[in-house]
């Protein structure tokens, strides 16, 4: 067995301790691993590929310590992490020289000796699991209580004594040995009745269009859509066109629990106020994606109400609580759904690894999937692709689930092609990092960098050359289970150093003394936003191979590694609104539900600026957001305006003649004032701009336009009652509601999101009582919006309508020409062969 230090879990230097640890030990820091076999990443040093080095493009090496097992031990190597004494140094010495001769001594038995004992015929990650369980479990029960004893005394809970009983039972479980737990999941993996889809071969299919499979559902949706909106405006169903109807898109912020309950609470008010069913999207990161795959199950069926009274009963014990999270994992039948994820993923994959996330996920499956009483739970709520039910037939929105791969491109200055770059390309592309989106949905996983996807149901099969490859049986394994999934969109710990300090940077700030520290961190910020202390998940790279198949934007490295790691999205952006504006979709208006921790520091809707202007989409608006603490939102504009006036002078001459100008325009208006300095109507777009910008309340209207925009130009205001209009115009383009989660004094007894300390990111435990306090709060602020929302989509509405009858009125009218021309109409006995 390999010794402790190998086997605990890390935290990182700026002091953020990781959720798991930090969920089991409450008052403990957790040792960091102090042996690997890859090298570790240093704040300030990288490897030859930089981040991907150590886990897209991961060693073949079958020595490797198997880090799942340090990952699913979860409390039980807590007890051993907090300073042993030389006694239980020298109690593993011993075990460890046990399990090593009880493994010598099986190799030396036959092949049927060797299956009796539960070995496994291959040498993958799923062995070294095994052999690591059979390791830890053969402490004798005198060993366990000595240690247990000692250690409780100390500091350890009560419960602490039971680990190693839970990990002698879950070592059963998982042995492979013929009716263990573990054989019966493998059993059923190949079984073509229970898992249909292990029948068929997948190929990445490479296209920049949207899967047949959506575009049916677009179709059926628009059906429902319309029926929808005439109820939510007040028109007759009969007056509806399909073509006139908006398409509406929700999305969800991360955050952890509390996005998950406040988006409960927002969705519900929604659904309550009829916009709900208008939807043809909703798109989540984070606590959002939990909430969609939650509404998407047995658990809802798709009713809020009955996902917040699962929530109330669920979410009052932390999900990595040991006695309950064991007894979810070894007791029946929570067990077998739960561990069914980590013997598909591993058994089926010599080379995959289950980490820190993936047992992160099963936790949170243990947590959220699971009923109250844990009966009836349903294997059909594991499976992403089964929530095409829920919207085959247009009956719901469809839900997009996000997450992202940290691209950091390092020339290779080994290779012959880069061997002859300059020292400031290779500076220069050291520099360069971004994040590649991926969105999974019912029916395809697509990366819209790659122009390339994959039917979920293909999820976590291994790919060469665009064609998926079966396992060593000869069969396709199944789709990957839904905890892996979870993990992996809420897999905010994995964030690079750079966000770790960002939001300890305050506190360091605050202390006197210590500028010159903060500089030195600070100024190797690009740095530290290229590791990654703790690995994200992995899954098979299905690109893998694809060369010369895919844009010739795809990195080398992505292409050829074997496996992608995949974090929360929210490392990029915590509002899921890129994968809203893909081609093809055609989105009208969005409603961002913002439950972020930091709405107003970190300006969320200003980042998709530069993702509109790289993708070429137009319609996006400009300026749309909280404007930044430190200028105001014009603060650009401004600086290019002044720059190209000469004199102050000449600004007040251009001043005065554009108030001037406006005034002459609206001289006939009865609703403007002919002088006023106060008066809104005379203030230029810049002025109204600034004066807006910083009065963003619970329900803020952007529109953008589809024409051409000068650099100089300040961006435009949000729209208000005496700007309405703009919606209607023929050039407008996307509308984006925006619907920050803020503190609401008209709710009695509510809490501040901003200073509550249960709503932080990183707290797990939320009693009854908060999880309603957190709904009312969200549907109060929905309250404070509705008939802003209602008035945008009313004014969408009929700018599309107008379109539409304009285009038809033109068409008649060519059609009209046409036949005038033809002499088929307009000219009496002529333009037939008997005239």
């Amino acid at each position: 067995m390999a010794r402790l230090g190998q086997l605990t879990f890390a935290i990182s230097s700026t002091g953020r301790r990781s959720l798991l640890a930090r969920s089991l030990t409450q008052s403990s820091a957790i040792s960091r691993t102090s042996a690997r076999t890859k090298p570790s990443l240093l704040p300030f040093q990288q490897t030859r590929h930089g981040f991907f080095a150590s886990g897209d493009n991961k060693p073949k090496s079958k020595t490797r310590v198997p880090r799942s097992l340090s990952a699913v031990l979860l409390g039980s190597l807590l007890v051993f992490s907090l300073n042993p004494t030389a006694d239980v140094l020298q109690t593993f010495d011993s075990t460890d020289k046990t399990a090593k001769t009880d493994r010598s001594s099986a190799t030396d038995l036959p092949a049927q000796d060797v299956e009796s004992h539960g070995k496994i015929d291959d040498h993958g990650t799923w062995s070294k699991l095994v052999d690591g369980f059979e390791g830890f479990s053969a402490m004798t029960s005198a060993e366990a209580g000595k240690l247990s004893n000692k250690l409780v005394d100390l500091v350890l809970p009560e419960w602490s004594k039971l680990i190693p009983g839970y990990i002698r039972k879950l070592q059963r479980e998982l042995n492979m040995a013929p009716g263990s737990l573990a054989a019966e999941i493998w059993e059923e993996a190949r079984d073509p009745a229970i898992n249909p889809e292990i029948q068929y071969s997948a190929k990445v299919r490479v296209s920049e269009d949207l899967c047949d499979e959506e575009k049916t559902f677009l179709a059926r949706r628009k059906k429902i859509t319309a029926v929808a909106l005439a109820h939510y405006l007040g028109i007759k169903e009969e007056d509806i066109n399909p073509e006139d109807v908006p398409t509406i898109a929700i999305c969800g912020s991360g955050g952890g629990l509390r996005a998950l309950v406040a988006g409960t609470g927002s969705y519900m008010a929604a659904a309550e106020d009829g916009l709900f069913d208008c939807i043809t999207y909703t798109s989540g990161v984070s606590g959002s994606c939990w909430l969609q795959s939650l509404y998407f199950s047995s658990l809802s069926g798709g009713d809020f109400q009955r996902t917040i009274n699962h929530l109330k009963a669920r979410l009052g014990i932390h999900i990595a609580y040991p006695p309950t999270a064991f007894s979810a994992l070894l007791s029946a039948p929570t067990n077998k759904l739960l561990l069914t994820a980590m013997v598909e993923k591993l058994k089926g994959d010599p080379e995959a690894d289950f980490g820190l996330v993936d047992a992160y996920g099963l936790l949170l499956a243990a947590r959220l999937f699971i009923p109250k009483g844990e009966l009836g739970v349903n294997a059909h709520d594991f499976k992403l692709s089964h929530q095409q039910e829920y919207i085959r037939y247009g009956q719901n929105p469809m839900p997009i689930y996000t997450a992202v791969r940290h691209e950091i491109p390092e020339l290779d200055e080994a290779g012959n092609e880069q061997s002859h770059a300059s020292e400031a390309a290779k500076a220069e592309a050291k520099k360069e990092a971004w994040f590649q989106w991926f969105e999974m949905t019912p029916f395809e996983l697509f990366c819209e960098e790659f122009a390339a996807g994959i039917p979920t149901w293909a999820m976590g099969r291994r790919f060469q050359n665009g064609v998926n490859l079966p396992t060593t049986e000869g069969f396709y394994l199944p789709e990957i289970r839904l905890p892996v999934l979870l993990g992996i969109w809420g897999s905010a710990f994995c964030a690079t150093l750079s966000h770790y300090y960002r939001e300890i940077r305050p506190l360091i700030q605050s202390l006197g003394g210590f500028q010159a520290v903060d500089n030195l961190i600070w100024g190797h910020n690009e740095d530290l936003s290229k590791v990654h202390p703790i690995d994200p998940a992995t899954i098979p790279n299905f690109i893998h191979g694809m060369n010369g198949k895919l844009p010739r934007t795809v990195p080398r490295l992505a292409i050829e590694s074997d496996y992608i790691q995949l974090m929360d999205s929210g490392m990029s952006n915590n509002l899921p609104i890129y994968p809203l504006l893909r081609p093809g979709r055609n989105v009208d208006i969005i409603v961002a539900f913002d439950a972020s921790a930091d709405i107003k520091t970190d300006n969320w809707l200003s980042v998709v600026e530069g993702y509109a202007r790289q993708r070429g989409i137009k319609g996006w608006p400009i300026g749309a957001g909280w404007p930044r603490p430190s200028a105001s939102p014009s603060t650009t504009a401004k600086e290019l305006k002044e720059a190209e006036e000469a004199t102050e002078a000449e600004a007040d001459n251009k001043l005065a003649q554009a108030k001037a100008d406006q005034a002459t325009r609206h001289a006939d208006d009865p609703n403007v004032k002919p002088e006023g300095g106060s008066d809104k109507s005379l203030m230029s777009q810049q002025e109204k701009y600034d004066q807006t910008a910083h009065e963003l309340g619970y329900c803020t209207v952007w529109v953008g336009t589809t024409q051409e925009r000068r650099t100089e130009d300040p961006p435009p205001p949000p729209v208000d009652d005496s700007s309405s209009w703009k919606l209607m115009e023929p050039d407008a383009g996307i509308a984006v509601v925006y619907m920050p989660f803020l503190a609401n004094e008209k709710v009695p007894g509510s809490v501040d999101p901003a200073s509550s300390d249960y709503m932080s990111t990183w707290n797990f435990v939320y009693t009854p009582e908060q999880v309603d306090q957190v709904v009312a709060l969200a549907r109060a602020n929905y309250e404070e919006g509705k008939e802003k929302i209602r008035a945008t989509v009313r004014a969408v509405y009929e700018r599309k309508k107008k379109r539409r009858l304009e285009r038809e009125k033109r068409m008649a009218e060519e059609r009209q020409r046409t036949r005038v021309g033809l002499g088929i109409e307009g000219r009496l006995g002529e333009g037939d062969h008997f005239s």
